[in-house]
C-alpha cells in the first residue's frame, strides 16, 4: 500500500517581541533580538512538528490585503517582510 500524505501550508510570522522569553533561553542576544528575527518561528514549528507536521519548504513572501503572496515585484522595488509561507506535510493515518 502507498503512503499517503495529508498538506498543510500556512503563512507565519517572525515576531521577536512575542517569543522573547524563548528566544532569550536559545540564543545570548545580550537583550537586544532582532524584531524580525527567523529564530521567532521556531516555537510555532515545534508545535506543528509535535502534531506530526514536517516541514517541507519555507520562503519569506509579501502577503497582500486579499492574503495574495508576492512573489516577485516587476519593477524591482524591494520589500521587507518577516511572513514566510510554510509548507507542511504529514501521513495519513489507515
Amino acid at each position: 500500500m502507498r503512503q499517503q500524505w495529508e498538506y498543510l501550508t500556512l503563512f507565519l510570522e517572525a515576531d521577536a517581541v512575542r517569543e522573547e522569553d524563548f528566544l532569550m533561553q536559545y540564543r545570548d542576544w545580550k537583550s537586544n533580538i532582532p524584531p524580525f528575527t527567523v529564530e521567532a518561528l521556531m516555537p510555532r514549528l515545534n508545535a506543528l512538528g509535535a502534531e506530526g507536521w514536517e516541514l517541507i519548504s519555507l520562503h519569506p513572501y509579501f502577503v497582500g490585503n486579499r492574503a495574495d503572496v508576492l512573489v516577485a515585484d516587476n519593477s524591482g522595488t524591494r520589500t521587507w517582510t518577516s511572513k514566510y509561507l510554510g509548507v507542511f506535510k504529514r501521513a495519513v493515518e489507515s
